[in-house]
């Protein structure tokens, strides 16, 4: 079996959702495709935008007209999403689709590898590399999707949340 790979599906400017559906009900409907066409993803930002002098947060697209794929590409995957209602075609040249490398991948918040990790939030756990590296703190959140963890760690004598990637950081 081929190793799955982030690829990237060009649609229609506003169809970014529905082609998302309409490939996960597709993946529904043939059980076999789920092992193939692991996970489907519009990737959002959180905006500010201020409006008659009130601030207010909402979700938009980092890249309208596109649609993050995780699958194994074969004849069948490929025929799948390119037939689907809305898609334009993959990105790469031609007809040729070209996986997202670790680098484009990383500022998307998409880890390629899992970190097994041995501790649990109310731990402590020390920082043994980047911005915060050498710090002490207790883990007060996991998010296994992003690999990171949440501490408190000590900033101008309050307590402040650091998101850490799990990759960084080692318990006590």
């Amino acid at each position: 079996m081929a190793e799955a790979k982030w690829y990237v599906v060009h649609t229609y400017s506003g169809y970014e959702n529905k082609v998302k559906a309409n490939i996960v009900k597709t993946i529904e409907n043939n059980k076999h495709l789920a092992e193939q066409i692991l996970e489907v993803r519009v990737p959002l930002q959180d905006v500010v935008e201020i409006k008659n002098g009130a601030k207010k947060t909402v979700q938009k697209k980092m890249f309208p007209g596109y649609v993050l794929i995780n699958m194994e590409m074969n004849d069948d995957t490929w025929y799948v999403v390119r037939n689907t209602r809305g898609v334009t075609g993959f990105v790469g040249p031609g007809s040729k689709p070209v996986p997202l490398t670790e680098a484009e991948m990383k500022p998307l918040g998409i880890k390629t590898e899992n970190v097994s990790i041995d501790f649990v939030e109310g731990d402590s756990i020390a920082v043994v590399a980047g911005v915060w590296k050498d710090t002490v703190g207790i883990v007060q959140k996991l998010d296994y999707g992003k690999q990171t963890a949440t501490i408190n760690v000590e900033l101008f004598g309050r307590e402040t949340p650091v998101e850490i990637s799990f990759a960084e950081v080692r318990k006590l």
